[in-house]
């Protein structure tokens, strides 16, 4: 592998951590590692999601950059007699994914591999190849004899179990391949918006925030707003790359390296149009390359932040990646850094007066 830089160290760290909705401490520790030296003060909600404040102007407008910590995975649900652990899906899988993968199940004696188990080929019958197999009829396999030997290794119902991959830089290395990058890249650039404000005066106080449980219905992000009461928000996502084969540009119009996008509409918000003018305005003043882009079947963390008390202007910008919602994704190191440059260069530029006229845009 490519010998790692600061950055990409940072996201190895991020994408190797072990987080599920619900238990995200692991991801959590890293990103606060990581942000804590350009933060001003660090805190966490009721259901954990890392607050980082960064303080400008005291009496400035509030601006919320939110990543999530969490990535989807498994909860084990039952061991049965002969080993073999049941599980209910955590965030939104697609089956076809799903078989022979290798995981992880994090127990609290220590970590315990296994493989979602599947059926060789040849004693399957013609029909039962073309058929997709059920979540529900899946099991992982961690070599266990019996349900007390699991025990015995500390597996219990309610552990979690996560994706098993490797953080690795292609051969052309802007190209990223890392399990988790939904959302850890979110995580990366809210650190580094904060690292690029150091130093910098800037008319405003920033939170970068790794909201929970967003995969199960954006509710780290509900309860971070709730505490911050942001006047500007930003959730910063993974979005899909419509550049592989298969993929039409009537399901999704993004290129990988193109610039990060700029969501128009998704299945949880309607874009703020003033701030997206804004937003859009100063890329083109400083020649960010940037992508519109719609999602209608998904949504990001502003789909809550926006309906923080009397509403907040709120746009979801994301990186093009390939094969999210599985056990490996690829993205360009170009998009992510780009959009660090956008996010903090817009927050230069966001003082009490430019808020109040993006607000009622």
């Amino acid at each position: 592998m490519a010998k790692l830089d600061e950055t990409l160290t940072m996201l190895k760290d991020l994408t190797d951590a072990k987080g599920i909705p619900g238990n995200e401490r692991e991801p959590r520790e890293v990103m606060k590692k990581y942000i804590e030296p350009y933060a001003d003060e660090i805190s966490t909600d009721g259901l954990g999601s890392l607050i980082a404040k960064k303080v400008g102007d005291a009496n400035g407008p509030k601006i919320m950059v939110a990543g999530h910590l969490d990535e989807i995975g498994f909860m084990v649900t039952k061991i049965d007699d002969k080993g073999f652990i049941r599980f209910q899906t955590v965030g939104g899988w697609w089956s076809q994914v799903m078989l022979a993968q290798r995981v992880t199940i994090v127990t609290s004696k220590g970590e315990v591999t296994g493989v979602i188990g599947s059926k060789p080929p040849h004693i399957l019958s013609t029909e039962a190849r073309k058929k997709p197999v059920e979540i529900k009829d899946m099991f992982v396999d961690i070599g266990a004899s019996s349900r007390e030997e699991a025990l015995e290794w500390g597996v219990k119902p309610g552990d979690m179990i996560v994706p098993y991959f490797e953080f690795t830089v292609m051969n052309n290395e802007k190209m990223l391949l890392a399990k988790a990058w939904d959302n850890r890249i979110g995580c990366a650039i809210a650190i580094d918006v904060l690292k690029g404000l150091k130093g910098q005066s800037h008319p405003n106080v920033v939170y970068g925030v790794g909201t929970v449980q967003e995969e199960v219905g954006l509710r780290g992000a509900r309860t971070a707003a709730s505490q911050i009461q942001p006047d500007i928000g930003f959730a910063v996502d993974v979005g899909i790359a419509g550049d592989t084969p298969g993929v039409t540009e009537k399901e999704a119009l993004s290129k990988m390296g193109d610039g990060p996008q700029i969501i128009l509409y998704d299945a949880s918000m309607v874009s703020h149009k003033g701030l997206r003018d804004f937003v859009t305005g100063v890329a083109d003043e400083l020649n960010i390359p940037y992508q519109f882009d719609y999602v209608p079947g998904g949504g990001t963390d502003s789909g809550a932040i926006h309906l923080t008390a009397n509403g907040v202007p709120n746009l979801a910008i994301t990186i093009a990646t390939r094969y999210i919602h599985s056990h490996a994704a690829i993205l360009h190191r170009d998009d992510y850094e780009n959009a660090v440059k956008l996010i903090t260069e817009v927050i230069k530029r966001l003082d009490r007066e430019t808020v109040n006229r993006i607000t009622f845009e």
